[in-house]
């Protein structure tokens, strides 16, 4: 591997050095410093390579990060870092629901002018169906080429199946736990404190009970092969420095991005609710999926189905619980976000997608057959809302989600003894016997 003349990877230096132009241009943004204007499609280029340098400087850290702490959880450490553009760009749009909220009394804004808080949850919904129904898919394609490509398979990554180990029942349950709530919100008219009290007590479970799981011995190449190799305290000062610099440099870009996106979106033509809907969260959700595919690439697509699972435990926990208290505070009231009836539809449709999804890894894998049925019905719903009128889009919505709910139910009744297994041991097993336990 090339190398510097201070012995630091050539590859880790062109990753950083990638992102500075798209960070300086947001901080500098932020903090109202000199920059150059920059036309929207070359601005949203420039912070989309600064996102994807990040991408990989996270990559890099999660895997050295293995040497200290358990696998689980540095997986876990690293999706909730990756979904920092998702935050970021999310609570953007909660703070302006919040202020428009205390202004008018209500989410209904001046004529001609988006609706915040419909654009608040259009990200979030969004994002979440982005995750499942084109990033799970795309790991497991990204692992069927993989196998292919080396004329050999792993334990985990097969030509018609992903593996996960049985340590991964714990992600397993705790989306589930949080699915079954949200299955509540499209019958409320608000998204409330309440509401954030179980998300965020969902969340601090699921992290606890990670924080159990023993340290194993990773396996360890290139950049993260360096990071793990150096003595104890330089180790976790360069762990933690890459995690903190991919985090700003995140922070600082996400939303620039996600903005000029939509910028130049808009002067096509295009409605603003689906460039918010559907473009920002491809944006924002680039990280971990680059994150996934190099883990899939390298024939460890449990690791990558785990962080794409982390991921989405984290958005549908501490994101949606988050929503309601930014709300509250920017508002200045203990008044829940307002929800529609368009916008219970989203969230009816996003809670279907994800019990449909835990009910494909009741038994902890996924098959082509199961990644081609998330990707073909998350495909037509998304044909659906940019081709069809809204009333239409309305009704086929209503067909998926009570589709998703029967497949999910079909799924479930079909192997409910080892998803009672799966539930035990997401909760109670000791990490010992899973780790002992064949996947």
């Amino acid at each position: 591997m090339p190398v510097t003349r201070r012995g630091v990877p050539a590859r880790l230096l062109f990753a950083a050095g990638a992102a500075l132009p798209g960070t300086y241009l947001g901080a500098a943004d932020y903090l109202g410093l000199p920059h150059p204007d920059v036309a929207p499609p070359l601005a949203a280029a420039v912070f989309g390579i600064a996102i994807v340098g990040a991408a990989f400087v996270l990559a890099w850290a999660a895997e050295a990060a293995q040497v200290d702490v358990s696998a689980g959880l540095a997986i876990a450490v690293l999706a909730l870092v990756a979904v920092l553009p998702e935050y970021a760009v999310d609570l953007v749009f909660t703070f302006q629901a919040g202020q428009e909220f205390a202004q008018q009394g209500s989410c209904v804004p001046p004529p001609g002018e988006p609706d915040p808080c419909s654009l608040a949850l259009a990200n979030m919904t969004g994002a979440n169906r982005v995750l499942v129904g084109f990033g799970w898919p795309l790991v497991v394609l990204v692992g069927a080429l993989a196998v292919r490509r080396a004329h050999r398979e792993s334990r985990s990554t097969h030509s018609g199946r992903i593996e996960l180990a049985p340590v991964m029942s714990v992600e397993v349950v705790f989306l589930g736990l949080a699915t079954l709530y949200s299955l509540s919100l499209p019958l409320r008219t608000s998204l409330t404190i309440v509401d954030a009290v179980v998300f965020l007590a969902i969340f601090g479970a699921y992290v606890w009970r990670l924080s159990k799981a023993p340290v194993e011995e990773p396996k360890l190449l290139g950049v993260s092969e360096w990071v793990g190799r150096r003595e104890r305290r330089p180790r976790r000062w360069w762990v933690v420095g890459m995690f903190a610099f991919a985090g700003l440099v995140i922070l600082a870009t996400a939303e620039h991005f996600a903005q000029n996106l939509v910028d130049t979106g808009k002067s096509l033509g295009v409605d603003e609710f689906l460039l918010v809907q559907w473009v920002a969260p491809l944006a924002s959700e680039s990280p971990e999926l680059i994150v996934a595919c190099l883990y899939a690439a390298r024939l460890m697509a449990s690791d990558s189905l785990g962080t794409l699972l982390s991921s989405k435990v984290n958005q549908w926990t501490l994101l949606v619980g988050t929503i309601p208290v930014v709300f509250a505070i920017s508002s200045g009231s203990v008044h829940g976000l307002p929800l529609d009836g368009h916008q219970r539809l989203e969230l009816l449709i996003t809670a279907a997608q994800s019990l449909f999804a835990v009910s494909i890894l009741a038994d902890l894998g996924i098959t082509t057959a199961g990644a081609a049925t998330l990707f073909t019905l998350f495909a037509a719903q998304f044909v659906a809302s940019v081709t069809l009128p809204d009333d239409t889009n309305r009704v086929v919505i209503l067909a998926l989600s009570g589709l998703y709910v029967v497949m999910a139910i079909a799924q479930l009744a079909r192997r409910w003894k080892i998803g009672v297994r799966t539930a035990r041991d997401g909760v109670a097993t000791p990490f010992s016997e899973l780790a002992d336990r064949p996947s």
